[in-house]
């Protein structure tokens, strides 16, 4: 894929650096020339300008990009981003960084934004994800999809061990991703049988999330 990161901060830096890793074609933009010259990052085209303005990202050809990241250290700078990427240039997916999390309601599709990252959420979540058990987790926002990607861990007496997936009735908004279990990622089959310690990874909406717990807790 080509993606756009817009920010070579520290963040910037290390997701350009995770992609080029995984093969991808990166372009890496700052207002900030010197960022390049104390930590360039080698196989990104690096370009200096403000990822805010229409003209340099017309430049840049962001309309071919499959992927823009906004991740500056400014939500102001990251909400235009993400606008100018999907109204202007139609970039298919957008994700963007959230650093004040007072700030994460704006990060939606209003505002382009695919996938809404905020740091302090993730390190609640996986918080919440080592001591809860039967309740679910939230771990990260879908907003043009309307729904979450949520971590439910089946306690020990759950009603649900020895269950294959298939005779399991989940809420009609809910859908089982996958089943990490003992260090495995399993794909959930119908003919898979849930255990104890199940941790199910599931893309669901709001709406259903108690209705999951219910199931989780009591079959």
């Amino acid at each position: 894929m080509t993606v756009v990161v817009a920010g070579a901060g520290v963040v910037g830096r290390s997701i350009a650096r995770e992609l080029l890793a995984s093969g991808h074609h990166v372009i890496l933009v700052d207002k900030d020339a010197s960022v390049f010259e104390a930590d360039p990052v080698d196989g990104a085209d690096l370009h200096t300008g403000d990822a805010c303005e229409l003209s340099f990202l017309s430049r840049l050809g962001v309309e071919d990009a499959d992927v823009v990241v906004a991740a500056t250290g400014d939500d102001k700078a990251n909400l235009v981003v993400s606008l100018l990427a999907t109204t202007e240039f139609a970039v298919s997916r957008v994700v963007a960084r959230v650093n004040n999390p007072r700030n994460e309601w704006l990060f939606d599709e209003r505002w382009g934004v695919d996938v809404a990252v905020s740091t302090p959420r993730l390190i609640v979540s996986m918080v919440e994800e080592a001591v809860s058990v039967g309740d679910v987790v939230r771990l990260m926002t879908l907003r043009r999809g309307g729904a979450n990607l949520i971590s439910v861990t089946l306690p020990e007496q759950t009603p649900l061990a020895g269950r294959p997936v298939n005779r399991v009735s989940f809420p009609r908004d809910a859908a089982l991703v996958a089943i990490l279990r003992g260090g495995r990622v399993i794909v959930p089959a119908p003919d898979v049988p849930f255990e104890p310690g199940d941790e199910l990874l599931m893309v669901a909406s709001e709406e259903v999330e108690a209705e999951l717990s219910e199931v989780v807790l009591r079959g």
